[in-house]
């Protein structure tokens, strides 16, 4: 481990993390003045160092930990790419990963920031260059998509080697193509994405998107004017 993340790790070891049902982010225990939290997800929070700004540190909930392992060697196998951010190490619940500037998709709607086309063809091109490397691209959505200079910067691969496809980017692409151009420019209300956020994941299998999205064109539509 090197020198600098040494007392980063003691600061970590103040923290943390569980995990929640229904597909709900993580709840993050403990404080230290030396970490910010920049990201939660539903399996980790992801903290960067006042002491090492250009690095995060990725750190799973005690019940995910499994994950740290299938995920840097995700990272290793699909080595440098734009499409990707750099995996330095890991310890036992946490990687450490360069620090990447942007917004995330998710934040994108939540304040008006347009979401250009570029974006979609980048996070195609990156599925692309994934499956060359031997893995499946899957679980990609907004909250783990970053717009960085106008390009997609994809930073969650932990379910890269898994099975078959969850079709999440299949969805977010028609849901762009479709229905994007209704709120585009416009902050969205934070209450109205969750709302669509959890009736999204808990359709079920057997509801199928084009209902789903029926359901909430309505919604958009409405904010839309």
């Amino acid at each position: 481990m090197r020198e600098d993340w040494i007392l980063t790790d003691r600061h970590l070891s103040k923290i943390s993390i569980s995990s929640n049902p229904n597909n709900e982010p993580v709840s993050i225990h403990g404080y230290s003045d030396h970490l910010r939290c920049i990201g939660i997800g539903t399996d980790a929070a992801v903290f960067q160092s006042t002491d090492v700004s250009s690095y995060v540190f990725k750190m799973y909930a005690d019940d995910k930990i499994q994950k740290v392992q299938i995920e840097g060697k995700v990272y290793k196998a699909l080595g440098d790419s734009p499409y990707f951010s750099t995996c330095f190490g890991y310890k036992d619940n946490y990687l450490v990963l360069n620090f990447e500037e942007g917004i995330t998709l998710y934040d994108c709607l939540l304040q008006g920031i347009p979401i250009p086309k570029q974006v979609i063809e980048d996070v195609d091109q990156a599925r692309e260059y994934v499956r060359q490397k031997g893995l499946n691209p899957r679980d990609i959505h907004l909250k783990n998509i970053l717009l960085q200079n106008g390009r997609a910067k994809i930073i969650d691969v932990s379910e890269y080697v898994q099975q078959g496809n969850d079709f999440r980017w299949e969805h977010l692409k028609k849901a762009y193509d479709q229905y994007y151009p209704l709120i585009e420019g416009k902050p969205v209300p934070l209450q109205l994405i969750e709302t669509i956020r959890k009736g999204y994941n808990q359709r079920g299998n057997h509801s199928p998107f084009e209902e789903f999205m029926d359901k909430t064109t309505r919604f958009l539509q409405r904010f839309g004017n």
